[in-house]
């Protein structure tokens, strides 16, 4: 078949004024369409028979720390897009309904808001609706006046909030009744959410204000695995159209991201999430970052006890004694490495890059041994991985904390692994506990010095090293 192209004098008016009409249609509904929102919606407490309250509420406790958790729902219609290979997309039909929820974690008092809003793209792996990034970092977000948006922007998640309470969940579809059954309609719900928020001298439209008075200085998006992934694609073909978030913490997932475009990208990762990414590094740029953590797993031990402290608090149970899950794996499950103090970290650089346009600094790369036949990454004779950002937890090991593992279990490869030295190597290594608390000392400020952690980090690590047995 033969296809003949005419150029645009050769093209009849009637069909140019038409082609014409297209396209200046297509450039007035780029725009993300406004959405409506109620709320907050009336709950019960937390364990009520009734299950009319928030799912995936924080474990966190927020009240006694001046903190407000509330929930609404968003609705509104949505388009759909063609996603192109890092170029901006094109608005394929618009017009889809949607009808879904977002927590609100924020400050009472504006005096204690300190002006940041993260906006976190739930994560739905397995099912349930989980908000990995306040996990991680939900006690920095508190302690430093952030406010936090959580969003259901997939429909997996919702199908699960269904089946657990129908009664407060049953009208919310992300699908348009079934016409879009792939997440199509998840970029355009991130994007309403985000717009939904007031900006400091702005107004969002909405009679509904869901930050109750607070006005945002900055928003950041935010999102773990899966979610990173969906940010990738976001970031790559639909935030272009019309920017919404200033900084976008990309966490544990996502292939490369454009960096042509003004917002300010933090692609911070777990060895766990490196093999596959290793051998294609994505150099660093004036508006992208990324910090890869030695000996970090996907999955690691705080992650597993607040997602087990947020299936108790949903149970009506106690949250005391909560231990990581029996994994099933071939290793010793979930390192112990404090991802969370670098993703700590990761989220004020993020915040003074965006504010005062200072760049973070730059971490050094996970070492790769060899690239062929597969990615192997060079480790030390303990099997610890070289490079990377080295906490003291990792840089003076007391045992082998990798991101890797193996078993019947089909999460095993995100679990990570930790096997403590037998007393023979600790006492090796650290002959003397001064010897052994010199050496965490000394990486400690290391880190502190060069921004990737922070003070209250470097204080507990301190503290954790003085108090343990080690060598003595």
């Amino acid at each position: 078949m033969r296809i003949i192209r005419m150029c645009r004098s050769q093209l009849p008016m009637a069909a140019l004024i038409f082609a014409l009409q297209i396209s200046y249609s297509g450039a007035l509904s780029a725009a993300v369409p406004e959405a409506v929102i109620n709320g907050p919606i009336p709950l019960d407490p937390q364990g009520h028979p009734s299950l009319n309250m928030i799912y995936s509420a924080s474990a966190i406790e927020l009240a006694s720390r001046g903190y407000v958790e509330e929930e609404f729902f968003i609705e509104g219609s949505a388009n759909r897009y063609s996603n192109f290979e890092m170029e901006d997309s094109v608005i394929v039909d618009s017009g889809h309904r949607y009808k879904t929820r977002l927590i609100v974690r924020r400050p009472k008092s504006a005096a204690q808001f300190n002006g940041v809003v993260v906006v976190e793209w739930i994560n739905v792996t397995g099912g349930p609706d989980k908000d990995i990034d306040w996990w991680q970092s939900g006690e920095h977000f508190i302690r430093n006046g952030y406010a936090y948006v959580a969003v259901s922007a997939q429909q997996m998640g919702i199908d699960t909030m269904q089946t657990w309470s129908s009664q407060r969940y049953s009208s919310l579809d992300v699908t348009h009744d079934g016409m879009a059954t792939r997440d199509e309609l998840s970029y355009d719900i991130f994007s309403s959410v985000g717009k939904a928020i007031n900006r400091t001298g702005e107004t969002s439209g909405n009679s509904i204000d869901i930050l109750s008075g607070l006005k945002a200085e900055q928003i950041l998006a935010t999102g773990h695995s899966q979610s990173a992934s969906r940010l990738a694609i976001y970031l790559n073909n639909i935030h272009p159209l019309e920017p919404v978030y200033d900084g976008v913490m990309v966490h544990g997932g996502g292939g490369r991201i454009r960096d042509d475009q003004d917002v300010k990208i933090f692609k911070i990762m777990a060895e766990t999430d490196m093999p596959r990414r290793a051998a294609m590094p994505q150099p660093n740029t004036e508006t992208f970052r990324q910090w890869e953590v030695a000996g970090t797993s996907h999955v690691d031990v705080p992650f597993e006890i607040e997602y087990g402290k947020v299936g108790r608090l949903r149970d009506g149970l106690s949250l005391v004694g909560v231990t990581p899950r029996n994994s099933g794996c071939q290793l010793p499950a979930y390192s112990t490495v404090p991802f969370r103090d670098v993703m700590d970290a990761a989220f004020s650089r993020l915040v003074t890059w965006v504010k005062e346009d200072v760049a973070p600094p730059i971490g050094e790369p996970l070492q790769v041994l060899r690239m062929m036949p597969e990615l192997v990454f060079a480790r030390d004779k303990h099997g610890n991985v070289l490079g990377g950002i080295r906490l003291a937890e990792h840089a003076v090991p007391t045992a082998t904390n990798t991101g890797m593992n193996t078993g019947a279990n089909r999460f095993c490869f995100l679990y990570g692994s930790h096997q403590p030295f037998d007393g023979p190597t600790l006492q090796s290594l650290y002959p003397s506990h001064a010897d052994y608390l010199g050496k965490v000392t000394e990486v400690v400020n290391k880190n502190l010095a060069d921004g990737f952690i922070l003070p209250i980090a470097a204080q507990r690590t301190l503290r954790e090293a003085q108090q343990s047995q080690i060598g003595r």
